[in-house]
């Protein structure tokens, strides 16, 4: 029985390492200010199909996005941002999307810090 437990349990740690293997980074320059956008992003992209994990550091305004190949790609996580509001590296943000931010999150906004 310990035997038939281990070979499963085996079986599927290798199962798994192969899955994440498999995953790939990107790294986008995005327009994001504060913390509020750094939440709207991150859940935004969380919902994206295929999308493991994402950060955005506020002090470079980098998003790191761990996803999956099989199920998204760099010009669909981009598109994600940039329907959000916001700049994703060469990509501009969507008018619309942007004008509906807070204005403390729009671009035109002076860099601020939260409390």
């Amino acid at each position: 029985m310990k035997t038939i437990l281990f070979s499963i349990l085996f079986a599927f740690s290798l199962t798994m390492s192969f899955a994440q293997s498999g995953e790939k980074v990107v790294k986008i320059k995005t327009s994001a200010i504060c913390e509020m956008c750094k939440e709207r992003l991150e859940r935004n992209l969380g919902l994206s199909k295929g999308v493991k994990e994402s950060n955005l550091n506020l002090d470079d305004k980098v998003m790191t996005v761990k996803y999956n190949p099989k199920k998204t790609d760099v010009a669909s996580i981009k598109e994600t941002i940039v329907k959000t509001g916001y700049d994703a590296d060469e990509v501009v943000a969507d008018q619309k999307a942007h004008d509906k931010l807070p204005k403390c999150c729009q671009k035109t906004a002076a860099a601020h810090s939260d409390m």
